[in-house]
């Protein structure tokens, strides 16, 4: 807490040498304040990273930091008021609310604050990314011939067909679709297979992106639990029985956030208790490309063991790439593949052709493979990193399972911990954590956290954000009614 207080000190006697810079006018740099004031430069950007988020000054990176300037009077707007009717009487018949909360989505989406260690982040690190490799991809692709042109609106056929292989089975070129990324697949995919109104089956704990789809089409998100193992057969076979649903949306490889991975088991059973209640499996393959470097051989996508159609399968290459890097997958066997691509040409008409050229040259260059190799190796020295420093600073926390592949850890927290108090204490302390609540669809058993130790720097920002995840820990459990941390567990 001594940190803190330095901050908040800190904060206080440069908001009141405000005024003597005009507005716009640069304050000191980072390493005369630090030299004037004998604190550490994290207490220095903390302190103007505080400054900032109350507006009275403004951070530019590589330039340093301004006084605000004035905020000139708003002009006068119109009444919106009659909007709220107009919206509201708009959904009074759907079944289903149809009101989109992004909340749970936008949590691995904002940038934190300067200063910040980002522990929510849903992407690679730029260090972490093949930048070097897109960008030569992406300009041999601008001179292939035609490369501006219109393309196929279910997607180049080489790319169609690099999918079908790397998805495997009997899974052909023809069964292919090419997409804006896994979210834009997985919004065809649900907007395709259930009519507003009727429910869908989904793994809990699972990605608060999919819910959010769900419920912006009018579908009813019904959990089904999963373990270890992933999501548990026979209360999938009650909840389908129970429901009469005909989708059930899983993360078969490294299943976002638990990081389990579908039993060998448990695969055949997925695919028969669906195909007898006549229903689809929506696979999203995610992070297939994000395995670790001692993961073993992986199980291959349900989509490659389902010769009747039951599985509608996506894959992305965004995750392994870059979050601009939106090229994805969507296959289906059967008349299902018709209605995919119709709604997807209504959507978005095709992805832009110079993307996919870009993508084709990507991974068909010998830098594709090495940068596979290259992540799988940093991200299971990463994921090491991580597991150790929360074993020694926060044993308290219980971590069930470590992944072999994907990008985060899936904590529980004592009971009686609240998530929304530790995430604010969290970012006081200067780092950002996802609760685990937008990953439920219905009430959850416990609290939860998921840690991403993908989108930070290297090892050494994971053991400093784990030591300040600790004092926030401290400070919210240390608070009047609540138990002791210790005693907590």
């Amino acid at each position: 807490m001594q940190e803190r207080s330095s901050v908040d000190e800190l904060a206080e006697r440069l908001r009141r040498e405000l005024d003597r810079y005009s507005p716009g006018g640069k304050l000191p740099s980072s390493r005369v304040l630090v030299d004037r004031f004998r604190v550490s430069p994290v207490t220095v950007s903390r302190a103007l990273a505080q400054l900032a988020a109350e507006g009275l000054v403004v951070t530019r990176p590589g330039a340093g930091a301004f006084r605000a300037r004035a905020r000139t009077a708003a002009t006068a707007t119109g009444d919106t008021s009659w909007q709220e009717v107009a919206l509201s009487a708009d959904g009074a018949a759907d079944l289903v609310p149809r009101s989109v909360d992004a909340s749970g989505v936008l949590v691995s989406l904002a940038a934190p604050p300067p200063g910040v260690i980002e522990f929510n982040g849903g992407y690679l690190h730029p260090s972490l990314q093949p930048e070097r490799a897109m960008s030569a991809a992406l300009a041999r692709a601008g001179r292939r011939p035609g490369a501006w042109g219109r393309p196929p609106t279910e997607g180049l056929p080489d790319l169609r067909e690099w999918f079908a292989r790397i998805i495997g089975g009997a899974v052909t070129a023809a069964e292919v679709l090419i997409t804006a990324g896994g979210q834009s697949a997985l919004t065809t995919a649900l907007r395709a297979l259930a009519p507003p109104g009727a429910p869908v089956l989904v793994e809990s704990p699972t990605y608060p992106g999919m819910l959010a789809i769900a419920r912006s089409a009018g579908l009813r998100p019904v959990p089904v639990p999963v373990d270890a193992d992933g999501v548990k057969p026979a209360l999938l076979a009650d909840a389908f029985r129970a429901t009469g649903a005909r989708v059930f949306v899983c993360q078969p490889l490294f299943q976002n956030p638990t990081g389990a991975v579908l039993a060998p088991e448990r695969r055949g059973e997925v695919l028969r208790i669906a195909r007898e209640a006549g229903a689809f499996v929506v696979e999203d393959d995610f992070v297939r490309r994000l395995v670790h470097e001692d993961a073993g051989p992986l199980p291959r996508p349900l989509a490659a063991d389902d010769p009747d159609g039951v599985v509608v399968h996506v894959s992305s290459l965004t995750k392994a790439t870059s979050p601009s890097f939106r090229v994805s997958a969507l296959a289906a066997r059967g008349p299902v593949l018709q209605r995919l691509r119709a709604i997807q040409i209504v959507d978005t008409f095709f992805v832009p052709r110079p993307l996919q050229e870009a993508a084709l040259e990507l991974v068909g260059s010998p830098a594709w493979p090495r940068h596979l190799r290259s992540i799988s190796a940093e991200l299971k020295a990463r994921r090491d990193t991580m597991t150790t420093a929360l074993r020694l600073e926060l044993p308290e926390l219980s971590l069930p399972h470590v992944p072999s592949g994907g990008y985060h850890l899936w904590l529980r927290l004592p009971d009686g911990t609240a998530e929304t108090a530790l995430t604010t204490a969290a970012l006081r302390a200067g780092v950002a954590i996802t609760p685990g609540r937008p990953y439920f669809s219905a009430e959850p058993p416990a609290g939860h956290l998921r840690l991403s130790f993908a989108a930070v720097a290297g090892p050494q920002e994971i053991q400093e954000g784990v030591r300040r995840l600790r004092r926030a820990c401290e400070e919210v459990l240390r608070a009047p009614g609540t138990q002791s941390w210790a005693g907590s567990v």
